[in-house]
């Protein structure tokens, strides 16, 4: 083999397994992860439906690394296939021949709720009726594709999308969620947490909706890098403050605000459960909104009752499959 040739790994998931396996692949593929999705068009104008199953690729580099990194990641897909069953992975060698390019033209924008957009980094989609949030689709939390990731940005889109909301007044638009409006009007600064902000893609669209200043926290230094990168790519700069941690550092004080109007944790629900002991509810605002994903449906009857045992009412659910997002207020 030359030294320009590459081993393609690929696996046919739904959308509920595609960013787990994206995360997997991508910790074996030197340029990323590629997720490819069918997409339905009623006519010219219709920026598009996602629809069908996710291919989801990598490439290895064909070097005296590749049988070690091959057999390492077979293991990883066993363990992820413990979890929920996931087809046999694929492999085949290919000449480089411009693959990177190939995967752009397949890589397709998501419309998300009634007003966003998740475009790939190299496409400037004519979309003037919605919100256009580029995400490099190699970056494998938070790329729009997961039920997850879009019940967060629908439910976020509710809240900054009110018509009840007087200091939104520059984004706000008939059809939000009226039980999300904001009580507290007295801060002209509207501010956002992120737990877990993997790709930022949540406070991205939040900074985007309205929102004057977010924090997005992980604890994965490589995920705040990715995020940095795709706030980047929206040109957006000192608005979003990044920082290794969680609900401990924030409570500690280690970044400029312990509280928001609105906080969101798209994580998994053993985590966020233990979120919740360890101070979530401190860090959403009296009336502020906590949106929960990472959810699945069997669990999503604990979550509501470690909301409510934290002081959170009006609970409302989303779902997309077996994936549910769930937005609540916190009591006064």
């Amino acid at each position: 083999m030359n030294d320009d040739n590459w081993l393609e790994v690929s696996l046919t998931v739904n959308g509920e397994l595609a960013e787990a396996v994206a995360d997997v692949l991508g910790r074996f593929a030197p340029n990323g992860v590629m997720t490819e999705q069918g997409v339905n068009y009623l006519n010219d104008e219709d920026p598009g439906t996602p629809s069908g199953p996710i291919s989801v690729r990598a490439y290895l580099a064909v070097d005296d690394q590749l049988e070690e990194q091959r057999r390492k990641l077979d293991e990883a897909l066993y363990y992820l296939g413990k979890i929920q069953p996931l087809p046999e992975a694929k492999y085949k060698f290919i000449q480089e021949q411009n693959w990177m390019e190939a995967w752009k033209e397949h890589y397709h924008p998501i419309p998300i709720g009634r007003r966003l957009l998740i475009a790939p980094a190299w496409v400037e989609p004519n979309q003037r009726d919605r919100i256009v949030i580029k995400i490099d689709p190699g970056m494998a939390f938070g790329t729009g594709t997961h039920p997850s990731t879009q019940l967060c940005l629908e439910w976020i889109e509710d809240y900054f999308y009110n018509p009840s909301s007087s200091k939104l007044e520059k984004t706000r638009e008939q059809g939000g969620d009226s039980s999300l409006a904001p009580l507290v009007q007295n801060d002209s600064m509207v501010r956002f947490i992120d737990i877990g902000c993997g790709s930022g893609i949540l406070s991205i669209a939040a900074l985007k909706l309205g929102a004057n200043l977010s924090l997005g926290v992980d604890i994965d230094p490589g995920s705040l890098a990715n995020a940095r990168e795709n706030a980047d790519l929206n040109q957006i700069g000192e608005d979003l403050i990044l920082g290794v941690g969680s609900v401990e550092e924030i409570l500690a004080g280690k970044f400029p605000f312990r509280r928001a109007p609105v906080v969101a944790a798209n994580i998994l629900a053993p985590v966020i459960l233990r979120l919740f002991e360890s101070g979530l509810a401190q860090i959403v605002e009296i009336g502020g909104t906590l949106i929960l994903g990472g959810i699945l449906e069997g669990q999503a009857d604990s979550i509501q009752a470690a909301a409510r045992a934290h002081g959170f009412k009006k609970l409302k659910l989303k779902t997309i499959g077996d994936w549910v997002g769930i937005a609540c207020r916190m009591g006064e």
